[in-house]
């Protein structure tokens, strides 16, 4: 990594954050050296996912590294006191999202409230040039447990 002007080896820790590499960078196999790394950042069970791929700013100013998600909104426990679980099932089979579950205070636990909005953390990356958006994914089936 370049740091200071100079070419150095680091360990990078990426708490938070996960591995973008950029297109030709020698550490990312050939099937990606014209795209850049592949990053699949998950959503919630009720919104979109995306697929981003490293870019040469994002080496540079983040030693290649991007969001990994949005991270939660509320907490596993605030989830499960504040939301119902008929009302998230139901807002999900208005989105045509089927779901399979274990335990229902899962559902509170990661329903899509619980969590910040993926959309505006990946665009954020995007506007910032460290990932670029490669492709959105819908859910179409949820199982959880």
């Amino acid at each position: 990594h370049m740091v200071d002007g100079r070419q150095k080896r680091l360990l990078v820790h990426r708490k938070g954050a996960t591995r973008a590499f950029p297109p030709h960078h020698p550490l990312i196999p050939v099937d990606y050296q014209f795209t850049g790394q592949p990053v699949l950042i998950g959503g919630t069970m009720g919104t979109c996912s995306y697929v981003l791929t490293g870019t040469e700013k994002g080496m540079e100013e983040t030693f290649g590294s991007t969001c990994h998600g949005a991270g939660r909104a509320r907490s596993r426990n605030q989830s499960r006191n504040k939301l119902d679980y008929n009302t998230v099932l139901e807002n999900l089979k208005q989105k045509g999202i089927s779901i399979r579950v274990a335990s229902p205070k899962l559902v509170m636990e990661e329903a899509p409230e619980s969590y910040k909005d993926v959309s505006a953390v990946v665009d954020t990356c995007h506007m910032a040039g460290i990932s670029n958006k490669t492709v959105k994914l819908r859910p179409v089936a949820v199982i959880k447990g």
